[in-house]
């Protein structure tokens, strides 16, 4: 059965966190009676893990299909393809607005233009899509239709006339976006009779199924008993089942050209369902892919240990299985002279490690230490070779390289006016390059600049909402190589190196790093029976210390009186002990040790 391609619109909603993308999805289920009005006391539906709900933003993107009956009297289907809500997965973005015609910009009208609106609004540009701009929140008493309106029209460049006012939270216009969804974006483009061509752009895990596909088709058809080919992955497979999301997954006959669903062919490892990735036919396919597909590597590296020795097994089973619906997820087996067995991980950006870190410890009921993050290096060294480098461990000495290479984002900071002076003082304070400073109205500024990505994954964001009263957003993508002066920061306790200390840090600030480290060790390790140096070192030169005095004993409470070299004898007894114990003696460092250093950055 040909199915009426007029019929069909795929969409999706993009916006800048906490801007009410999953709360407007709930009122399409609504009304098209996927979801019984409030009854189910489950706000944002499509976000299915608890953290996404806590932290307003959505981490796993959900695909779903409305039956929608337009005042023209047709019924219409519309394919919701949902997507991730932060800066981190800007990849998984692009290829589901790649399976799309058209998009609802969301825009809150208590905030207006923010950093990821316009990298969403640039991007859906990209890729040639019908752009719907919709003001959210119209209820709330801070909202500012009018100015948020003339921010529209002045730095997106669209007609007043075209702006939509709604409440997503009290369901007013919902059906006017609807509307405008079937009456604006046009009908997706495709041919069922020829060969097979779909984009991958999710997947996730069923313990019973294997991994579960989901695809837009753009040309040809798919149906149970069909040989598929994933041609990134270069595997072949035979498919089990197709069907669409509604928004539980239902079984239909076939998937044809237009279409969005998902495909169930076996597929036992989601690491070779790629997102970007073509499936087309096994025995008549296409030649050539759908462009826009690339790997997605880690940006962010840390090491994962658990706090008992006990749990390293758990550990690796939890990240096992987190893996399974996290293809992004990398990780491998290491060890630490001072945390024993752990694994170093890399992760798209730091809140992919903030929700790993989180769902391990939730999930999994672990109890982790987490070490400083880090990024990815090059190492040049003089016989002309080159090494990536993301753990400080295996970072080279001084004089043992030519030079060194760090990688650059370019970042966008749209903040009110009066923050500007705080935003360029921190901007400076971590090597921020300023390439321009736009004003998008009378009272809200736009600074680009160009810095470290290393200066960014701490904690500059939270920085960035510290001075400016939460009131600055931040968006960032990924530049180049450049060259830096950068050495390994050791963290030496009782003379030991501790390598799960060890950072790499620029050379001109490596003396102030060195001294917030040793000086927030000293407040959070606790005194011994002997001294305990703490020290930071650059090779083999100590660049900061600070000494914990030991646990002092009164030796000489038992002697009343008496002849002064009685008590003479047992104060260097005394002192022998503790200089016999200071060779052999351990230093138990807290858990909370690690996380202080974390803290230390000004």
């Amino acid at each position: 059965m040909t199915k009426n391609l007029e019929l069909i619109r795929n969409f999706s909603i993009v916006a800048h966190i906490d801007h009410g993308k999953s709360t407007l999805a709930d009122r399409f289920l609504e009304v098209a009676g996927l979801l019984n009005p409030r009854n189910e006391n489950v706000e944002q539906v499509l976000d299915s893990m608890d953290i996404e709900r806590e932290r307003g933003i959505t981490i796993k993107s959900h695909p779903v299909t409305l039956y929608y009956k337009h005042k023209d009297g047709k019924k219409y289907t519309l394919n919701l393809i949902d997507t991730p809500g932060h800066v981190d997965f800007t990849y998984e973005v692009s290829r589901a607005l790649a399976a799309c015609e058209g998009v609802i910009l969301l825009i809150d009208a208590t905030q207006g233009i923010e950093a990821q609106t316009l990298s969403n609004f640039y991007m859906a540009l990209e890729h040639d899509l019908t752009i719907i701009p919709v003001i959210n929140k119209i209820d709330l008493p801070a909202a500012d239709i009018e100015n948020t309106k003339n921010q529209i029209v002045k730095e997106l460049g669209f007609e007043r006339e075209e702006i939509i006012s709604i409440s997503a939270k009290e369901g007013i216009g919902t059906e006017d976006v609807l509307s405008a969804i079937i009456e604006r974006i046009p009908p997706p483009a495709g041919r069922v009779n020829e060969p097979l061509k779909a984009l991958i752009f999710d997947s996730h895990f069923d313990s019973y199924r294997g991994v579960v596909v989901n695809v837009r088709l753009f040309d040809g058809k798919v149906t149970k008993g069909q040989r598929i080919k994933l041609m990134a992955a270069n595997r072949e497979y035979n498919v089990e089942e197709v069907g669409v999301f509604t928004p539980d997954m239902k079984p239909i006959e076939e998937l044809s050209a237009g279409e969005v669903g998902y495909i169930i062919a076996g597929i036992k490892d989601i690491s070779t369902t790629r997102v970007g990735d073509t499936v087309t036919d096994a025995i008549n396919g296409v030649d050539k892919p759908l462009p826009g597909y690339r790997e997605v590597k880690p940006m962010v590296f840390s090491s994962i240990y658990p706090v008992a020795s006990d749990d390293y097994e758990n550990l690796a089973v939890a990240l096992e299985k987190l893996k399974l619906n996290d293809a992004s997820l990398l990780f491998e087996k290491e060890s630490s002279a001072a945390l024993g067995f752990g694994f170093r991980c890399g992760f798209l950006g730091l809140l992919h490690l903030e929700v790993v870190q989180e769902r391990l410890e939730r999930e999994f009921g672990l109890s982790l230490v987490v070490t400083a993050p880090s990024v990815e290096y090059r190492v040049y060294y003089k016989d002309g070779t080159m090494k990536v480098v993301d753990n400080p461990v295996n970072f080279p000495d001084i004089g043992k390289y030519e030079y060194a290479e760090e990688p650059y984002v370019k970042a966008s900071i749209i903040t009110p006016e009066e923050y500007v002076g705080n935003i360029i003082k921190i901007a400076q304070q971590r090597n921020g390059i300023q390439k321009s400073m736009t004003y998008i109205t009378e009272k809200r500024v736009e600074l680009i600049y160009e810095m470290p990505l290393a200066e960014i994954i701490y904690d500059f964001h939270d920085k960035l909402k510290s001075v400016t009263r939460g009131y600055a957003s931040l968006d960032y993508e990924f530049l180049d190589y450049r060259r830096s002066e950068l050495v390994r920061l050791d963290i030496l306790i009782s003379g030991k190196p501790v390598d799960a200390l060890s950072q790499i840090v620029r050379k001109d600030k490596a003396y102030q790093r060195g001294r917030e480290i040793v000086k927030a060790l000293k407040e959070e390790i606790p005194k011994h029976l002997f001294k305990i140096a703490i020290q930071a070192a650059i090779g083999s030169k100590i660049i900061a210390r600070e000494t914990i005095g030991a646990i002092s004993k009164n030796v000489l409470a038992k002697c009343y009186g008496g002849d002064v070299t009685r008590k003479r004898k047992l104060l260097e007894k005394q002192k022998e002990g503790k200089k016999r114990m200071k060779k052999i003696g351990n230093v138990e460092i807290p858990q909370r040790a690690f996380v202080s250093v974390l803290k230390t950055r000004d």
